[in-house]
């Protein structure tokens, strides 16, 4: 299973808020749109951004599960699909987010990486008691 790296506080928000948007300067590779991917929280945080919160301050460790649903360029002469999209960069949609209920460490990589199968196992045993499949 894919996984892909994302910066604290953005990895948090996504698992345990609102952020259904992933903001990037490349397209979607088209074999992942309706793919499942793990979501992981970088090792570092962004450094422009404000880290608050508890499931904001996880690092190296995979977060949630979710779908990417699709992608599309923002060119900047249009509104915005979300409060977290940002102009000028392709806008990567997720849906059927859920969060683990503890991290699980794991050393993450650029672009889509693939889990290794302690840590894939270690999600599906949490993702056993709240009947969702990766």
């Amino acid at each position: 299973m894919k996984a892909l790296t994302i910066r604290q506080p953005w990895a948090g928000a996504i698992a345990h808020g609102t952020k259904r948007v992933e903001n990037r300067t490349w397209k979607l590779p088209a074999k992942y749109e309706g793919a499942r991917i793990l979501i992981h929280a970088g090792a570092q945080p962004d450094r422009h951004a404000q880290v608050y919160g508890e499931h904001l301050d996880v690092y190296s460790a995979i977060v949630a599960v979710a779908t990417i649903t699709g992608c599309h360029y923002d060119n900047g002469n249009q509104v915005c699909c979300s409060y977290w999209a940002q102009p000028g960069l392709y806008h990567w949609t997720l849906a059927d987010v859920t969060a683990l209920p503890e991290p699980v460490p794991a050393k993450g990589a650029l672009g889509f990486w693939t889990a290794d199968d302690d840590v894939l196992a270690a999600i599906q045993a949490q993702l056993a008691d709240t009947a969702t499949a990766i």
